[in-house]
């Protein structure tokens, strides 16, 4: 099973409440934004085009506290920048558990070996691991050579010493099918909890404009990908959303579901709106 039994329990207990109660739109994921700093610049990514004076800036576990108790969903994904170059990101965390908070701390792994004693395994904390294909795709989607064998290195001390991991992988125009589905099975053989994916959607700030999927090769691509999929593979995401990529079902935006905070306050949930 991708996600534990008592996470699973949480998300649905918290969902049929806010039923319950009759309210029709209500946060499920609360994407908390501690920094932009990264330690990679990838083309696909536009968060470290920002100026050096809006890079230096970072949450507090403070402000990270008042905006999850603010927001009150079961799941806290860190995205960032890189979580990991945060100072006090152990307090956040730590702070996040105390709450029973779900989290997956999005993250490039190029820190992640050295910071693992920060952290203690807990069912609470996952480590999602940026991962955009084989070998040769990830380091040149990442724009730098030897950042998957890094990774890889990673992943397994996480998982030698109890850790949740998960891998979460974008693609873009021209990738290809046959080499995804080799990259799931050897994710599936180092052993993670599940896998997420999603296409590059178009963001105007990141430095590479020519390799967003449009729509008619994104349905195209993932239907290749996920039309006869492995038994041994494990998604961390709904096979609703597996279903609409592939052109198979279509659905309203629920943009509430999945609100943002990070250094300029409350922001519109999704970064295809631009900040505001």
């Amino acid at each position: 099973m991708p996600v534990p039994i008592s996470q699973a329990y949480t998300v649905a207990s918290y969902v049929l409440k806010q039923k319950l109660q009759g309210r029709m739109r209500y946060p499920l994921v609360l994407m908390l934004e501690p920094l932009f700093r990264c330690n990679l610049e990838c083309a696909g990514c536009g968060k470290i085009q920002y100026p050096e004076h809006i890079l230096k800036k970072r949450l507090s576990p403070e402000q990270c506290f008042k905006a999850v108790d603010e927001c009150g969903a079961p799941m806290v994904s860190i995205p960032g920048g890189e979580p990991l170059i945060h100072p006090e990101i152990q307090q956040i965390v730590e702070g996040l558990i105390a709450r029973k908070k779900y989290i997956y701390l999005c993250t490039n792994a190029i820190l992640l070996k050295r910071k693992l004693d920060l952290f203690k395994p807990s069912k609470f904390l996952t480590f999602s691991v940026h991962m955009d294909g084989l070998k040769e795709d990830h380091d040149h989607a990442v724009c730098r050579e030897g950042v998957f064998d890094v990774a890889i290195e990673a992943i397994r001390e996480a998982l030698k010493r109890g850790f949740r991991v998960t891998t979460n992988t974008t693609l873009f125009e021209g990738a290809d099918p046959e080499r995804v589905r080799g990259f799931f099975d050897q994710m599936m053989e180092l052993g993670v909890e599940g896998m997420m994916m999603s296409p590059g959607y178009s963001y105007s700030k990141a430095p590479d404009q020519q390799h967003f999927l449009p729509r008619n090769h994104t349905r195209n691509l993932f239907t290749r990908i996920l039309s006869n999929p492995k038994k041994e593979w494990q998604f961390n995401q709904s096979p609703l959303f597996l279903e609409f990529l592939m052109g198979r079902q279509d659905y309203e935006c629920t943009p509430w579901g999945m609100p943002t905070y990070n250094i300029f306050g409350w922001q519109k949930p999704c970064y295809l709106l631009n900040e505001g």
